[in-house]
């Protein structure tokens, strides 16, 4: 039986029902603009959700001489100076805002007894300046920007799968799709496209995103449209996942945990953060926090089963149950582990895309016109070290700019010429999926991938591992020919499986290759051979499969944020 197409049409489609999603399509609704925003899972249970420790906006409510500009100097030195120091100054200066929107909307903030809101230090961030709600911060600016969604009465379509793109001549005009339980087809029709799809931190095999998601599709749909992506290869590998049980290795523990004292041990008892950044300890960031861990695993200082131990059970029980309550009652669910008397066995997980799809820094444009992308998706702040409590920030700030700038596209328009090829084309690669019936199981395939990129592209690289992943992506690709595909009374999640397994190999090329482009030690990007870091690489690094990769400059840091900068630090910064 053929499957109808559902055809919609829409001012600006938002691709993502997460923060950065939802934000713009509240900007968009408030401005009036006609929006429809979709997701591929339940919006409630967007990725956002489970975003714990803060969002940070120099408030000042708790040290008065905090500013944006000091904000924007942190972030520029603990990006390795990769970070567009102009997407710095627009976020750092537009936080404040974004808070201010949050309480617009209704959202709960921890606040001290005054009436403030209460603000604490998160690794490397020279004041306090992270705003929470508990440990549950991301979870609670997803309800609040839910509800104020459906206060404007905006549009959403859940369990609804992207494939394409649609672009004519170099502009979008939509995107297809299919309904994920009854293999629905829509074609969309859209002035702009907001993309807010997330990142690729999937495809490693431990990492703290949940099945089926960030597994690079906003990489692979913006590629096919004809955009470029900017440093693939800089993930953050947040330092303290879960190691068991397997079907939830990677889940993260709040970094919270080590900002309200945890304290990190290896095997032996030992403190060993002394060893790395014995000025911060276990505030240090990311990047040396999860370095550390590996090193100490990597040299047998390591667990039984391959971890370090963090402990807060010498912290008050109250402190615990008040300021960490999500990661108390996750242990308890997921290991019957009681945080209040044990430590907790961790090791580093694949956490945060710091690079993502070419964007302008001014309203986050892309190569093709009339395509936005934001959040995760998106490139241009983190460099190679992303702040905890930068990304939820972001994506309020961008969200808000980028839908003010995709709704003036849209009323700019006098005509918008659409593809009937193009559309034929989004048709055809779902018809040839679907009558697939290959040797090849999808799922095997994506696993095949997250060992590879594992094994080849964690922690720590090196030209001999790179390369012989690019080896092994080929023969996966290879394999991906023969695949079949097989719909079930269940729904379309096989179908989805595909096309997260096509975004998942063009996500792992680019990132391989610019990885084995960057010979030099910065920030999260750990070549062994090259211990060091290179000036002539304080570059971006641009993919397409057009072009390959291209260097990209950096603009200079404005005198008035240079001065608040202090050196970028390579001492604690240990290689294998």
């Amino acid at each position: 039986m053929a499957i109808t197409e559902k055809r919609l049409s829409t001012m600006v489609l938002v691709i993502g029902t997460g923060g950065a999603g939802l934000r713009a399509a509240i900007e968009l609704a408030e401005s009036g603009t006609d929006v429809l925003a979709v997701g591929k899972r339940p919006k409630e249970d967007a990725h956002t959700a489970l975003a714990a420790g803060g969002i940070n906006a120099a408030l000042a409510t708790m040290d008065p001489e905090d500013s944006w500009q000091q904000h924007a100097a942190d972030t520029l030195k603990e990006s390795y100076l990769l970070a567009d120091p102009r997407t710095a100054e627009i976020v750092t200066r537009g936080a404040a805002l974004g808070i201010d929107d949050l309480e617009r909307y209704g959202m709960a903030f921890a606040r001290e007894e005054d009436g403030r809101i209460s603000q604490r230090f998160f690794g490397a961030h020279k004041f306090r300046r992270t705003a929470f709600a508990g440990d549950y911060t991301g979870l609670e600016i997803q309800r609040t920007l839910i509800r104020r969604a459906n206060q404007l009465k905006i549009p959403m379509l859940d369990n609804v799968y992207i494939t394409r793109l649609l672009v004519h001549d170099g502009a979008v005009f939509g995107a297809y799709g299919f309904g994920l339980d009854d293999g629905q087809r829509y074609v969309i029709h859209a002035d702009a496209v907001i993309l807010a799809a997330g990142g690729h931190t999937r495809i490693w095999r431990r990492t703290s995103s949940r099945r089926d998601e960030n597994t690079g599709d906003s990489f692979r749909l913006a590629v096919v449209a004809g955009a470029r992506l900017r440093d693939p290869e800089l993930v953050q590998f947040h330092p303290s996942g879960i190691i068991e049980p397997e079907n939830a290795a990677g889940t993260l523990v709040s970094e919270a945990a080590r900002g309200e004292g945890g304290i990190l041990r290896n095997a032996l008892g030992e403190r060993f953060m002394s060893r790395y950044d014995p000025a911060r300890m276990e505030l240090s960031t990311r990047d040396r926090v999860a370095l550390a861990s590996y090193t100490e695993i990597k040299e047998g200082r390591g667990t039984a089963k391959g971890g370090v131990w963090l402990d807060v059970s010498h912290l008050p029980r109250r402190t615990i149950m008040e300021r960490l309550p999500r990661v108390y009652q996750t242990l308890l669910d997921l290991q019957m582990l009681d945080i209040t008397r044990e430590p907790i066995e961790i090791a580093p997980t694949a956490h945060y895309s710091m690079g993502g799809v070419w964007v302008r820094h001014d309203d986050h444009s892309t190569d093709v016109r009339g395509l936005y992308a934001i959040g995760e998706a998106s490139s241009g702040l983190h460099g190679a070290n992303r702040l905890g409590g930068n990304s939820l920030i972001e994506l309020l700030v961008f969200g808000r700019i980028t839908g003010q700038a995709a709704a003036a596209y849209s009323q700019g328009l006098t005509a918008q010429p659409r593809s009937a090829a193009a559309v034929a084309q989004a048709r055809a690669e779902i018809d040839d999926l679907l009558a697939a019936d290959g040797p090849e199981n999808v799922r095997a395939l994506q696993r095949a991938i997250r060992n590879t990129m594992t094994e080849h592209a964690g922690v720590v690289r090196d030209e001999a591992g790179l390369t012989a992943g690019l080896a092994e992506l080929d023969g996966i690709e290879k394999r991906m020919e023969d695949v079949g595909v097989h719909p079930d009374i269940a729904g379309f999640q096989d179908l989805a499986h595909a096309f997260d397994l096509k975004s998942a190999a063009l996500a792992a090329r680019a990132t391989l290759e610019a990885a084995l482009e960057r010979r030099e030690t910065r920030g999260c990007h750990n070549r062994s051979d090259h211990p060091d870091m290179d000036p002539a690489l304080r570059v971006n690094l641009v993919w397409s499969p057009a072009t390959g990769i291209t260097r990209e400059s950096i603009p200079p840091v404005p005198d008035e944020i240079a001065a608040l900068m202090e050196d970028v630090s390579t001492d604690g910064k240990l290689v294998e």
